[in-house]
């Protein structure tokens, strides 16, 4: 497992318990390993962010965006920060509330995809 920061411990507990009613629709479908048998985190803290969800085996994560992801404030910092997961070899793939609520398969779908070519051998990650 990758390094983090241990102060981020408390808040990611915190996260877990309090999540937002698209995350816990995604979490339903992802937890068990029910795709592709990938085990999937929720809120894990990765060096220093807490991330909604992560698959270590895949080198993925998934991000659930509220409307204030699309401030530009926050854009810049997701940016950022989706570069410095990408330094670690982590493909960092976002959703907003509204596309989990609304278009869980659809959703589903393209991290299945996402899985899959990550997964395979004659594919190289990027």
């Amino acid at each position: 497992m990758r390094e983090y920061r241990h102060n981020l411990k408390t808040p990611s507990r915190e996260l877990r318990e309090n999540m937002t009613d698209a995350e816990q629709l995604l979490w339903f479908r992802l937890r068990r390993k029910q795709l592709h048998g990938v085990q999937f985190y929720r809120q894990k803290p990765i060096g220093p962010f807490i991330v909604d969800f992560f698959a270590p085996g895949a080198g993925l994560v998934i991000e659930v965006d509220g409307s204030q992801h699309s401030e530009p404030d926050h854009l810049e910092r997701d940016r950022t920060r989706d570069l410095c997961l990408a330094e670690e070899g982590l493909l960092v793939m976002r959703f907003n509330n509204r596309e989990v609520l609304l278009e869980i398969d659809a959703v589903l779908e393209l991290i299945s995809k996402e899985i899959q070519r990550r997964k395979s051998p004659l594919t190289p990650l990027s």
